[in-house]
């Protein structure tokens, strides 16, 4: 039973992700701001998250210096407020498959920029090197596939939608408009540019700032005041900031709380038993659930550039994952022959040596 814990909790984690894609789907469709959304939503998990950082951390709080809080404030910016922002214009311009379908070539997109910053080799001349290459090519192939091939669409014979009949005729415009779809995708992969930037520069963050929980609730709290600023230079409606008791609140309550606090510990969880790597090959089962669960919940169209293009996007990624892990398997393999070596050298050099002068 406890082998099976690790494979049921990626399970979960992609189904909230999935659920995540939906309800902040949901939540535009009914005419949300969804700039207003990502501050509800930021606000929200700084509020779930600021007592469990006390609770957890209080007595291990590390020193913040003044250089270290701006490089925290430039990465919520970046990484949390403009990402959120850019990629909820993208998902109105959209869907949520497409989101979800994105969302594969991520690892892909930290590996580019973890190359970039020196992070990351490649070597061409092995198999390992030319997958990882392969699979950056694959998911490009995959994105302009979504981008600019939409093909015949395929939807379920439903009439009655859970949130699907809330959709207005705008929406469905942009849905059908060509250009506005092209520049949905691009903003969609400008956010996955900056959440891959987030994660490949949270590596610095840790070393001068290691509380993995204060550190969460330091950025969550500045994407919050970021995001708001944001939100009420585009947005003066008094109306629009209203939450009733309708999907806008249960959205910013999922996302906030459960996306940000539930998935959180279990992709620590799931880290530390199976590894970065296995968490990230179960990202294609948020596709999966949010092509049948867009269908039938939002009432979306799903088009065959979408399905061609996310099996690409998959591709991509299962083609740099296994190229890393193959890069993984022969430094481990390296550095245990170079132990071995250095331990046989010992050996002969402690048997050819004289013996101690009280044993002669």
């Amino acid at each position: 039973m406890d082998a099976k814990k690790p494979f049921v909790a990626v399970l979960l984690i992609q189904t909230i992700y999935a659920g995540m894609f939906l309800v902040s789907k949901a939540a535009f469709n009914v005419g949300m701001n969804n700039f207003i959304f990502v501050f509800y939503r930021q606000a929200a998990a700084t509020v779930f998250l600021v007592p469990l950082a006390i609770i957890f951390e209080r007595k291990n709080v590390p020193p913040l210096s003044f250089v270290t809080f701006c490089k925290i404030f430039m990465l919520s910016l970046f990484g949390i407020t403009l990402s959120l922002d850019v990629n909820g214009v993208a998902l109105i311009y959209t869907s949520a498959t497409l989101a979800a379908a994105t969302t594969n070539c991520l690892p892909v997109i930290t590996f580019f920029l973890a190359v970039l910053l020196r992070m990351e080799t490649v070597k061409l001349r092995t198999s390992s090197g030319m997958a990882k290459i392969a699979g950056v090519l694959i998911c490009i192939a995959g994105a302009a596939t979504i981008a600019f091939y939409k093909g015949p669409h395929l939807q379920l014979m439903l009439h009655h939608h859970l949130f699907g009949h809330h959709n207005s005729h705008e929406h469905q415009s942009h849905v059908s408009s060509g250009a506005t779809w092209v520049k949905g995708c691009l903003l969609m992969l400008m956010s996955n540019t900056f959440w891959g930037l987030w994660l490949v520069l949270q590596a610095y963050i840790m070393k001068s700032y290691p509380a993995k929980l204060l550190l969460t609730t330091l950025q969550c709290l500045l994407s919050s005041i970021q995001s708001f600023f944001i939100a009420i230079a585009l947005e003066r409606d008094p109306d629009q900031w209203k939450l009733g008791w309708n999907v806008k609140l249960g959205a910013v309550a999922y996302t906030g709380i459960v996306v940000t606090g539930v998935t959180y510990y279990l992709q620590t969880w799931v880290i530390e038993k199976k590894g970065p790597v296995f968490l990230a090959m179960s990202t294609p089962f948020a596709l999966i659930i949010t092509i049948f669960c867009s269908a039938i919940f939002l009432g979306e169209a799903i088009s065959l550039g979408s399905i061609l293009g996310g099996v690409l996007l998959v591709g991509g990624l299962y083609s740099v994952l296994w190229g890393k892990s193959k890069e993984q398997k022969m430094e481990k393999t390296s550095s245990t022959g170079q132990a071995e070596k250095e331990t046989e050298l010992k050996e002969e050099v402690a048997a050819q040596s004289p013996p101690p002068p009280f044993f002669v």
